[in-house]
């Protein structure tokens, strides 16, 4: 698993924030889709990883995303639900 700093592009705003810290099995890539826990799909914009530096809570990267627009395809999820659907 690697742990990343999920960062939150504001473009209305043109500001950064920190969102949450969460795991991937596989890192993803920029332009990339992401459904991250709080149920909103956002695509990737930038992958900064860490070098020479060892985190003591284990985060190896920071990735960067702003949200998809809630009409775009990839933001229903498909129908898919993920209590329902995805975990066992």
């Amino acid at each position: 698993m690697h742990k990343v700093l999920l960062v939150m592009h504001d473009v209305k705003f043109e500001d950064y924030y920190r969102m949450n810290k969460i795991e991937f099995e596989i890192m993803p890539e920029v332009g990339q889709y992401i459904y991250n826990t709080d149920g909103l799909v956002y695509e990737v914009e930038a992958i900064t990883q860490f070098a020479g530096y060892v985190s003591e809570k284990g985060a190896v990267a920071v990735i960067v995303v702003h949200p998809v627009a809630k009409d775009e395809p990839v933001s229903n999820l498909y129908n898919l639900n993920i209590e329902e659907d995805l975990d066992d």
